[in-house]
């Protein structure tokens, strides 16, 4: 799943290209959206701006309307001009939204609704979402207050919740614990308001360095670099995809564990981080 970074800097890439111009094209093969597009033409109208929230992206339209997307595991929008070939084929194309200068499409998005932009305080997944990490007015007191508020929880789970805090995702999450030296296993009650006070720091910390670089040229939006610190570009990771190879700072070899309803991976050094959970496998 994509981490809030580069959601954001998705957003930020579209808006640049789409932002106070008007719509020409519209397609989409989910009939709900289509529907939209019948009923009120988005054709007719100007695109006013694409933000992101946590990891939903939002464009707003001059009618009133919100488009929120979703990209979970393998989503993604691409940005084309409009005679410009696409890197996908047209099997994934989900959305497609033309304007006079660029061509956004979306490929594989799983999720994608419109509403009412007087709705979007009041909708159920947004309204949600914890502080998000990214925003300037970020709450680092809430945040840590919804953290607590699962003391029972391991904190590797805790991390990814975006109800407690919106933007960690897979990477982000090992690669914080391991830059706080908090075991990805530990409880969060075990865990003392300082040591919490850390892991929301660095996650902050780690996705602000990769939204905060020089902004991407208009071309196809496939991905952004990714790192947490890491001076070499062949080491921009610490633990994340390193099972079985030395760990950076100690050398220990780094293990791989399962957690959570999904199974979802997490990386961390036993020596810097401590053993983990029972079970959880040396490759």
């Amino acid at each position: 799943m994509p981490e809030g970074d580069t959601i954001f800097r998705a957003a930020r890439t579209l808006h640049r290209a789409l932002a106070g111009k008007p719509v020409v094209r519209f397609e989409s093969v989910f009939p709900a959206l289509t529907r939209v597009h019948v009923d009120t033409p988005l054709t007719a109208q100007t695109i006013e701006s694409v933000s992101a929230s946590g990891k939903h992206v939002l464009m707003r339209f001059s009618g009133g309307m919100v488009l929120r997307t979703h990209m979970r595991m393998n989503g993604s929008w691409h940005i084309y001009r409009p005679e410009e070939a696409w890197q996908r084929p047209r099997r994934d194309m989900r959305i497609v939204i033309g304007t006079p200068d660029f061509v956004a499409v979306g490929f594989n998005i799983p999720v994608a609704e419109f509403f009412p932009a007087r709705d979007l305080a009041r909708h159920d997944e947004l309204r949600r979402l914890g502080p998000d990490l990214l925003t300037e007015t970020f709450d680092a007191a809430q945040a840590l207050a919804r953290m607590k508020a699962r003391p029972a929880e391991p904190i590797a789970d805790v991390l990814l919740n975006q109800r407690v805090v919106a933007g960690i995702g897979n990477v982000y999450k090992s690669e914080v614990l391991f830059a706080c030296r908090v075991n990805p296993f530990t409880k969060v009650r075990e865990i003392d308001d300082p040591g919490l006070e850390c892991l929301l720091t660095t996650a902050r910390r780690f996705l602000l360095a990769n939204v905060q670089t020089s902004l991407a040229p208009m071309t196809t939006y496939i991905g952004y670099r990714r790192t947490t610190g890491r001076d070499n570009p062949s080491e921009r990771l610490w633990v994340y995809g390193r099972a079985g190879l030395p760990c950076r700072r100690c050398g220990t070899t780094v293990r791989i564990g399962k957690h959570g309803t999904d199974a979802r991976l997490t990386y961390w050094c036993p020596a810097c981080q401590g053993q983990g959970e029972p079970g959880a496998a040396a490759p």
